[in-house]
């Protein structure tokens, strides 16, 4: 028997073939090919690394640790973005988001510290994360209800975090942190091995994979990519779907503005400039589609984890961290060329059969308004 996600999914490819002349049937889409190609980069980049760097320090056990330390917010953001890439949709505002999540816990934390350091924590854990959701909720607001283009809402609403921030901490660092945030998290070691807020980040790469691509809702994110208008008609909930999708980008800022607080105890301000940047560029290196309907979360996480292995990698061999800008650029503008090479055309139809095993790649334009 039809399920009603079949029925919904079926009127969508049926809608998106009357619209658009097929060029030819896409060929099955798998992640597994370019998440191992993304994963063989960044061993490679690190071996590199390892060798010339001196005495091979790259390659030493605290070397990886701090890599997987500071890949654990990127990563994070990248994995936030890549869903709203899928739905064809954006936001720049994430570093911003960072910014004002963890001042928000830093000063819930910095208030509270004299009633007990682990009650602070707890309460301004949850402050940084109800933060950090509500800005990804106020750009659902202003993009389903106003129908603003994401790309501008989130330029303007980057400004308007920012300045909150500033407002908030009169232009200072909150620094008051409990040490023990950062004792027991922020540099702590689940297990011995693997830096906590790493483990945590992991865990959550693997559960939004699963989201992804066992459960309807990833099947309606990459349907509303690949043909806005088709998936509306269909009967999918695009206001609801986009509005989760950026609250969940959003709740990936808030985590990451914790994980910021847990390591350096201070807010800082004047970083995560190049937040959005680092998170789009690994989401589009590892696989996900700028115009939507294709996204791979393991490519996301391995995308964004050479640019952290290309950022430390260059300090440790005596250049500047600001090349990173230059490297990722670079990467970023091979990455999209290569692809335009190597895929088909982005206007492709779906292919029903995919989607209804709850879509592993689907294509289209997004040009569609919410109504």
């Amino acid at each position: 028997m039809t399920t009603g996600d079949e029925l919904v999914a079926a009127t969508v490819v049926a809608d998106a073939a009357s619209e658009m002349t097929p060029i030819a049937q896409p060929k099955p889409y798998s992640q597994a090919g370019p998440v191992l190609v993304i994963l063989a980069v960044d061993i490679l980049a690190v071996v590199v690394f390892g060798l010339i760097s001196q005495g091979h320090v790259f390659f030493e056990v605290q070397s990886l640790k701090n890599i997987a330390l500071d890949g654990s917010e990127t990563v994070l953001l990248s994995v936030g973005v890549a869903f709203l890439l899928g739905a064809g949709e954006l936001d720049i505002s994430l570093g911003a988001n960072v910014i004002l999540s963890s001042v928000v816990g830093g000063k819930v934390m910095a208030g509270l510290a004299g009633d007990g350091s682990a009650l602070a924590i707890a309460i301004g854990t949850v402050a940084c994360v109800l933060a950090g959701t509500a800005a990804g909720l106020c750009n659902a607001l202003v993009v389903t209800r106003l129908r603003v283009n994401s790309f501008i809402t989130t330029l303007a609403t980057l400004g308007i975090m920012t300045g909150l921030a500033d407002v908030l901490t009169n232009g200072y660092n909150i620094s008051n942190i409990p040490l023990s945030l950062q004792a027991k998290f922020g540099t702590a070691n689940f297990l011995g091995i693997i830096p906590y807020p790493a483990f945590i980040v992991v865990v959550l790469v693997i559960a939004s994979n699963a989201l992804l691509r066992r459960t309807r809702f990833g099947v309606h994110t990459l349907a509303l990519g690949s043909s806005r208008e088709a998936a509306v008609r269909a009967g999918l909930p695009a206001r609801r779907n986009l509005t989760i999708l950026f609250a969940m980008a959003g709740c990936c800022a808030g985590i990451s503005g914790l994980i910021d607080l847990s390591r350096y105890t201070t807010t800082n301000l004047s970083g995560h400039q190049t937040d959005a940047l680092a998170a789009i560029a690994g989401a589009v290196i590892g696989g996900t589609d700028l115009f939507g309907g294709r996204v791979s979360v393991w490519g996301a996480a391995l995308g964004s984890l050479l640019a952290v292995v290309l950022q430390d990698g260059l300090v440790v061999v005596g250049l500047q961290a600001f090349y990173q800008l230059i490297a990722v650029g670079v990467v970023l503008v091979a990455a999209v060329s290569i692809r335009g090479f190597t895929h088909r055309d982005d206007r492709a139809v779906f292919d029903l059969r995919r989607l209804l095993r709850f879509g592993r790649d689907t294509a289209g334009p997004t040009n569609g308004r919410i109504p």
